[in-house]
């Protein structure tokens, strides 16, 4: 059983919001839209208020990273 998704599982979100939202860049989408995606991803299982600014922008260069390389 995969363990659950916190915010601290940066690299597993990337790759999941890639999947979810394939075609989307990620420079384009706004933190609060970005919080909700996280926080809907099947298996995440922290607290939704537990994110802050900089969380949301190191998942956001680590969803950037798994983009560009998809292309």
């Amino acid at each position: 059983m995969p363990r659950p998704l916190t915010w601290r599982s940066t690299e597993d979100i990337a790759i999941l919001l890639v999947e979810a939202h394939a075609g989307v860049n990620p420079l384009g989408v706004r933190f609060t839209d970005l919080h909700r995606w996280v926080v809907e991803l099947p298996g995440f299982a922290d607290d939704p208020k537990g994110s802050n600014e900089g969380i949301l922008e190191a998942i956001q260069m680590a969803w950037l990273e798994e983009y560009e390389d998809a292309k």
